[in-house]
């Protein structure tokens, strides 16, 4: 809940300053916006932007705290942190912000745990997302300009490579 208050608490500060924090964004390419891979997730274009996001943030993050709050603080650092830096290294040259990419991550992370771990809870948190969230595949496309499908994408990409590396790392402890 504390991630999704900062979220409000952005998008309000943003308001009140006419847009001023969009410079904190990704734009591809550009030097000056790197830092904008960790403040991106936190930015958004409008209210329903911002709601949309925190709905499947809160539900994917709910998912995957069934293993732990750390194992769930890792995977959003590696998630956004991958996202952002292959938005910023292949995405089209315009304004990338939002949470979508991180919430693609956890989605694609749910589901591809349960290839790499299969235990029954696994399977059955992959199953749960595939069946009520299936329709997010298609956000990968691009269908609207306005939209960084780039970051859903690869959010996508960093949430499978993300459970890859956890099988390794929770198998390696065992």
């Amino acid at each position: 809940m504390a991630i999704c208050a900062l979220m409000v608490g952005v998008h309000i500060v943003n308001l009140s300053t006419n847009g001023m924090l969009y410079q904190y964004g990704i734009y591809p390419r550009q030097p000056d916006s790197l830092w904008g891979i960790f403040a991106a997730p936190f930015l958004h274009g409008n209210l329903g932007h911002l709601l949309n996001n925190l709905v499947g943030l809160i539900v994917f993050s709910s998912l995957l705290f069934v293993h732990s709050l750390k194992r769930y603080l890792w995977s959003s650092a590696f998630i956004i942190v991958l996202t952002g830096l292959l938005v910023w290294l292949f995405a089209r040259s315009a304004l990338h912000i939002g949470a979508s990419g991180w919430i693609f991550g956890l989605w694609s992370l749910c589901i591809a745990t349960a290839w790499y771990d299969r235990k029954f809870i696994n399977i059955l948190i992959a199953l749960l997302v595939v069946f009520l969230y299936g329709g997010m595949l298609f956000g990968v496309l691009p269908n609207d300009s306005r939209i960084s499908f780039e970051s859903h994408f690869f959010g996508a990409i960093a949430g499978v490579v993300c459970a890859f590396f956890q099988a390794k790392l929770y198998k390696n402890k065992m």
